[in-house]
């Protein structure tokens, strides 16, 4: 278990493969993990990284401790991840899902851009810009409805852009880059919430008539390349419940 070829702290690697058995479903809610003893002995580390690793899990709202009886994993719908978490995920694995995630229901057609959409992307409202929609899902239901905008000139370069299919050879992303030459720079993200309007909770597969009035999670990321061309821009609404978290390391 412990011979994970990557750099991350023990703790970490030890974290991460529980984290994936309980988000896969393998490990289902009720489940209990080994004792920090017997982690530490899988792992061939000590209990104090066996406790930590168990910690950080905690801290991510997968387990809970059960006084007398041991650590038991908690049933959580995960959180969604922003479009540029998607694209880092496919950039290092070749698939933008997260860990017990599937993606359907992928269309892309051409349309006329919306006004807020022509603004993102700096071409003329009502330009041709191919949408692709894909639905992201894992065991508790709908995690985001996703949405890519990307301009028009794009798909004669790229003409799977237009199909409504999963993507082969790399992320829309990449396929760009590769195809004109220009390396993707930077990008511009956004987080907001708003309420449903009947088109979103269609868009989630709710009844359009009575949305939940809960506010939903709202990410978007605009993506630029070397001579500061917009190539993409992604909106993914979250399903109703879902939160949105990123981590990082604090500067000691």
């Amino acid at each position: 278990m412990s011979d994970q070829a990557d750099n991350r702290a023990p703790y970490a690697q030890i974290a991460a493969h529980y984290a994936e058995l309980i988000t896969s479903g393998e490990l289902p809610p009720g489940s209990l993990l080994p004792s920090i003893k017997n982690l530490a002995q899988d792992w061939k580390v000590s209990t104090a990284t066996a406790e930590k690793a168990l910690r950080k899990l905690r801290n991510d709202g997968l387990i809970r401790g059960i006084h007398g009886i041991g650590t038991e994993v908690i049933d959580r719908p995960a959180p969604m991840s922003s479009g540029s978490q998607r694209q880092d995920r496919g950039r290092r694995t070749g698939s933008s899902w997260g860990s017990g995630e599937r993606s359907d229901s992928h269309e892309a057609s051409v349309v006329s851009a919306p006004a807020d959409v022509a603004q993102a992307l700096d071409i003329k409202p009502r330009s041709d810009v191919v949408r692709r929609r894909r639905v992201y899902r894992d065991r508790h239901g709908i995690v985001a409805h996703s949405t890519s905008w990307i301009p028009a000139r794009y798909a004669s370069l790229i003409p799977q852009l237009t199909k409504s299919e999963r993507l082969t050879g790399g992320t829309s992303l990449q396929l760009i880059a590769q195809a004109t030459g220009r390396p993707i720079t930077h990008r511009i993200d956004t987080a907001s919430a708003r309420l449903l309007t009947p088109e979103d909770a269609e868009l989630l597969e709710l009844d359009p008539a009575k949305p939940p009035t809960a506010p939903v999670v709202v990410m978007t990321a605009k993506f630029v390349d070397s001579e500061d061309n917009v190539v993409e821009y992604g909106v993914d609404l979250g399903g109703p419940g879902r939160t949105w978290r990123t981590e990082s390391e604090v500067p000691q």
